[in-house]
């Protein structure tokens, strides 16, 4: 036993290595995949903010993981220039051996599952808004379902938060949508864009105007989804950018029941492209505003650092063939606005 106040002398370095033991190990928290990871990490992304961003850790301890790997192997791995990192050559061959072993585990559970469950237990989990579901989408399902008839698909009808919320949670495995703002932790890739429409009645005023200016529309009542969606959010903005002011005279969810209200002579809307159909025109005035509010892009939102399954690529396949011809196209954390 030993005596208070003594401490038992320590093993030298040298006698350790000696006696034929190889190097000590200087592991951080005693793991060599999260060490693995987040090299890996910050290679993806290519610094250690981000990296710590994807794998929801402290910057510290993203660099203290790499610190410990660096430690253990002898060698430096990354060149830190100001905000970016580079591999140096050492680096370059852990990464090119690393890389598809934390893949292969991070995809592990999907991969087991894949092969051990029997046919239609494979579920293919999106979010999506309303109007997605509705417009964008029915073909892209309809051909999914043709090829895929196995999978369980389940798209999760939610909108802002909540559907960050479950990308973050993996809770799904992607979403498709619009976003103006993007999260440091999800990638956007805008697939498709729409114009924004005037929509009218088809004896309004406006519809017969040559060409439509802010001020034309000031005057009557604007027919808009809530305020917490981004629609509703845009519009505002480019009023108050051009100091006209404007009137929302009816705040409703959903576009098919603003088409229905406008034609209903209760307002007048400004509305994506994507919900206007040909039938629509029979009964609705359709003019373009693009010379003054933006477009919306549509596209799919991936959680930073995820790996997509077969069926999830299939299904993006399907919204822009070759989107997936690069994996690396999300890990590097690119966005289309």
């Amino acid at each position: 036993m030993l005596q208070r106040g003594k401490r038992k002398p320590a093993k030298s370095v040298s006698k350790a290595a000696g006696e034929g033991t190889k190097t000590p190990r200087f592991y951080y928290k005693g793991n060599r995949i999260k060490q693995l990871r987040a090299f890996c990490y910050t290679v993806k992304f290519g610094t250690l903010t981000r990296a710590a961003e994807a794998l929801f850790l402290s910057q510290p301890s993203v660099s203290l993981q790499l610190g410990a790997l660096e430690s253990e192997l002898g060698c430096s791995l990354l060149e830190r220039r100001r905000r970016r990192v580079t591999l140096t050559h050492e680096g370059q061959v852990l990464y090119e051996l690393a890389r598809p072993l934390v893949e292969g585990l991070e995809g592990l559970d999907e991969a087991f599952l894949a092969q051990t469950r029997g046919p239609g237990q494979t579920t293919l989990d999106i979010a999506c808004g309303n109007s997605t579901i509705q417009y964008l989408l029915p073909e892209m399902v309809a051909a999914f379902r043709a090829r895929h008839p196995d999978v369980h698909l389940n798209l999760h009808n939610v909108t802002g938060t909540d559907g960050l919320a479950l990308l973050r949670s993996d809770e799904v495995d992607f979403a498709v949508g619009s976003m103006v703002d993007v999260p440091n932790d999800l990638s956007y890739e805008a697939l498709h864009h729409f114009d924004p429409l005037l929509i009218t009645p088809p004896d309004h005023p406006l519809a017969s105007k040559t060409t439509i200016t802010l001020e034309d529309l000031s005057p009557y009542g604007l027919i808009l989804p809530p305020k917490r969606l981004t629609t509703y959010r845009l519009v505002d903005l480019v009023f108050q950018k051009g100091k006209v002011p404007y009137d929302v005279a009816i705040e409703v969810g959903g576009w098919e029941v603003i088409k229905q209200y406008v034609a209903m002579g209760l307002g007048i809307s400004i509305v994506t492209g994507m919900c206007i159909r040909d039938a629509d025109r029979e009964h609705l005035a359709v003019r373009n505003l693009r010379s003054y509010f933006p477009q919306r892009s549509y596209g799919v939102v991936v959680r930073k650092g995820k790996v997509l399954g077969a069926e999830a690529r299939a299904f993006i396949d399907l919204i822009r063939p070759g989107l997936f011809v690069r994996q690396d196209w999300f890990e590097s954390g690119h966005s289309d606005r």
